[in-house]
């Protein structure tokens, strides 16, 4: 069977560059429009994509001057994306650290149905003090229980999903009998962190579970995700990074008794598309002026966990940030950005210019025929199983990325010309999973 790439296409408002609001095209209230998502679910299932995927933060970051900040929940969004859509996977982001097991379960099963089971869950813990007193907390909990209490409502959601069994359902009209009683399973949890007696009160879903996604990088990330995930979100900026996270997770998903290949892994990529180097790199250029320097410290000094009076724009970090240096918040994200200012010796003034579009993720500007390349290269040197598209501009960088790379990739074999499965288990190669109670009962 020919290998071929997974291409997620990650949504954000009007882009992934901080500026791209401020552009003459862009429409700054698209962020709330269900129907600029509608269009860009449209626009990504016509390139034949995997999946589409919206990130979350269940919390209001402080300064909402900087870009827009206003989101809608992202399962809500899905639904109205479903709706227009027939063979594209839908993924939404949801914390464990700040949900019941319950709730999620019962909502990622309805869109499941929904859906005709297209859903993904990118499983987060949620690594921001904002977050963490919007739920009562005065202090961000420790990172390795954010990841033990993560590890406890996936197995509790597993239970959870298959509570019912496949053919619960009788539906039997001459007998007057609706469901069998006895091929519902009550969860009957009683953990570290949660108790949940169950069964769910929605019967089991196309895919008996959503595709599992996970985006840590950390040490107690890499294992999580190893653990539990169908398909890795990934930040690597370049080929030998790259190629050593994914040797350490396929390696981590064998010692935990997983074929490494089941796990999909998907470095983000950053595109900017032009018919010549020149145009796209001009384009580039454009967005990075318009990034406002004292917007962007905010958000560097929320990576480092700093104060902005240590950081002096055209001086490099100071000593004391080094990539060892331990923090709650996103370990892997810190350690990337650090690894990055002190691997190419960049002032603060030039890091937050290279964190402008992807936040550390693979950025390149060029031709159609360069950015296939490149992926070509990292997809076919153990690297990467595809790509979590991030264009910097949209909707027009996903058009031309459907428009102009995608049709490169086909031609080269490296990419679907036409869906071949109907939920999104299927896009990804990743089984059905057997209920767990009907294989305990034998």
């Amino acid at each position: 069977m020919i290998r071929e790439m997974h291409l997620n296409a990650f949504l954000s408002s009007v882009g992934h560059h901080q500026a791209a609001w401020r552009l003459p095209e862009s429409d700054p209230l698209a962020n709330t429009d269900v129907k600029h998502f509608q269009h860009l679910a449209r626009v990504a299932e016509r390139g034949r994509l995997d999946s589409l995927f919206l990130a979350d933060h269940p919390g209001l970051w402080g300064d909402i001057s900087r870009q827009p900040a206003a989101a809608l929940e992202p399962t809500v969004l899905l639904t109205v994306m479903a709706a227009v859509t027939k063979h594209i996977g839908l993924i939404a982001t949801a914390s464990t650290t700040y949900n019941e097991p319950f709730n999620l379960a019962r909502r990622f099963a309805s869109v499941d149905h929904v859906s005709g089971g297209r859903v993904g869950w990118n499983i987060v813990t949620t690594a921001t003090l904002i977050a963490a007193r919007n739920f009562g907390l005065d202090e961000l909990p420790p990172h390795r229980d954010r990841y033990a209490r993560a590890d406890e409502f996936v197995g509790l959601a597993r239970k959870l999903w298959d509570s019912w069994e496949d053919d619960a359902i009788l539906a039997d009209k001459e007998s007057g009998i609706w469901g069998d009683n006895n091929r519902l399973h009550p969860a009957a949890h009683d953990g570290t962190y949660f108790s949940v007696a169950g069964p769910l009160d929605v019967a089991r879903s196309p895919q008996g579970y959503p595709l599992l996604v996970q985006a840590g990088s950390s040490e107690d990330g890499r294992d999580f995700a190893a653990r539990h995930a169908d398909a890795v979100f990934t930040v690597q900026k370049t080929l030998e990074e790259a190629q050593a996270f994914y040797a350490d997770l396929k390696k981590r998903a064998a010692q935990f008794g997983r074929d490494p290949e089941t796990v999909t892994i998907l470095p983000g990529i950053v595109p900017t598309i032009g018919a010549t180097q020149g145009e796209a790199e001009a384009a580039d250029a454009e967005l990075g002026s318009l990034i406002k320097p004292e917007h962007a410290i905010k958000q560097l000094v929320s990576i480092l966990q700093v104060s902005a009076d240590e950081l002096r724009l055209d001086e490099e970090l100071p000593a004391h940030i080094t990539t060892d240096r331990h923090i709650e918040g996103a370990q892997g994200r810190y350690a990337l950005v650090v690894g990055l200012a002190r691997r190419e010796r960049l002032t603060v003034r030039q890091l937050i210019g290279r964190l402008g579009a992807g936040r550390g993720h693979l950025t390149i500007a060029g031709t159609p025929e360069q950015v296939a390349d490149t992926m070509q290269h990292w997809f076919e040197n153990a690297a990467a199983d595809g790509f979590n598209i991030m264009s910097p501009v949209l909707p027009s960088g996903l058009e031309g990325f459907v428009d102009h790379v995608v049709p490169i990739l086909q031609a080269r074999g490296l990419f679907r010309t036409e869906y071949s499965g109907k939920t999104l288990r299927d896009h990804y190669g990743a089984a059905r999973p057997a209920n767990q109670y009907v294989d305990e009962l034998g």
